[in-house]
């Protein structure tokens, strides 16, 4: 805790840390306290923290970018407009941008957080409990984490930044019909469970109905970071249907 009773707060960028100072604003762009990068698509001025009211807060003062905030593990995530600001609430949190064909991202880090995430979440973000009692099969799981393989490897993506379809079952080598089939085995499977927004039809885009199951799968821990490793085991990419015992 600082001497103004501002907790100690301190930004990182590409392996270089900033401790920010509670009687004077940080700016981050494309000039400021932080430089992020010489990019033209980039405002001058885009993010101001400060310390303000007994809290630190994260502005976007630029026009034209929005940028992605998410405590660590993602279990919180808000979308910062321009004009828009949030508190700073949490130990570590992520802030994620993209200008022109670049995304960055930066750390921040808090040393007294106005909140914690629970013991039990953390137990269960680290995958030492069972989450879910979802009987999916290794190859249902595989094919959620190949749709969610760009939310679960970095914390700020949006449902926007996830694979087609097409693109999904290339990272797995499947064909289009086989990724169909256990994408609409998944979908079914949480359907009957109550998951909303999974069931197609009148309205119901295939590009919804994804976006929907990694957002389901990610917030409740069905999938975790620790399942990445499922996209390099090739003999399950490669596994029979018939050995799947896909149940009904």
């Amino acid at each position: 805790m600082a001497e103004t009773g501002a907790p100690v707060l301190q930004v990182e960028f590409a392996g270089e840390w900033f401790a920010l100072d509670p009687q004077r604003p940080f700016v981050i762009g494309r000039e400021g306290d932080l430089t992020v990068d010489d990019n033209q698509y980039l405002h001058r001025a885009f993010l101001d923290v400060r310390f303000q009211d007994g809290l630190w807060w994260l502005s976007n003062v630029g026009s034209r970018l929005s940028a992605t905030v998410s405590s660590a593990g993602g279990a919180v995530q808000s979308w910062l407009s321009p004009g828009a600001r949030l508190p700073i609430v949490f130990e570590e949190c992520s802030i994620v941008f993209t200008a022109g064909p670049t995304t960055y991202e930066l750390g921040v880090h808090c040393d007294d957080p106005s909140f914690s995430m629970s013991t039990e979440h953390r137990r269960r973000s680290s995958g030492e409990t069972t989450v879910m009692p979802v009987g999916l099969t290794q190859l249902q799981k595989l094919l959620i984490v190949a749709l969610a393989e760009p939310m679960l490897r970095r914390d700020g993506v949006g449902v926007s930044e996830l694979p087609t379809s097409g693109a999904a079952a290339e990272r797995l080598g499947w064909t289009m019909s086989r990724f169909n089939r256990k994408l609409d085995n998944v979908c079914d499977k949480l359907d009957r469970m109550g998951v909303q927004g999974l069931r197609g039809g009148v309205g119901n885009l295939a590009s919804n109905r994804r976006a929907r199951l990694v957002e389901y799968a990610v917030s409740s821990q069905l999938v975790t970071r620790t399942d990445l490793a499922l996209l390099d085991d090739a003999s399950l990419r490669a596994a029979d249907d018939a050995q799947d015992q896909e149940t009904a």
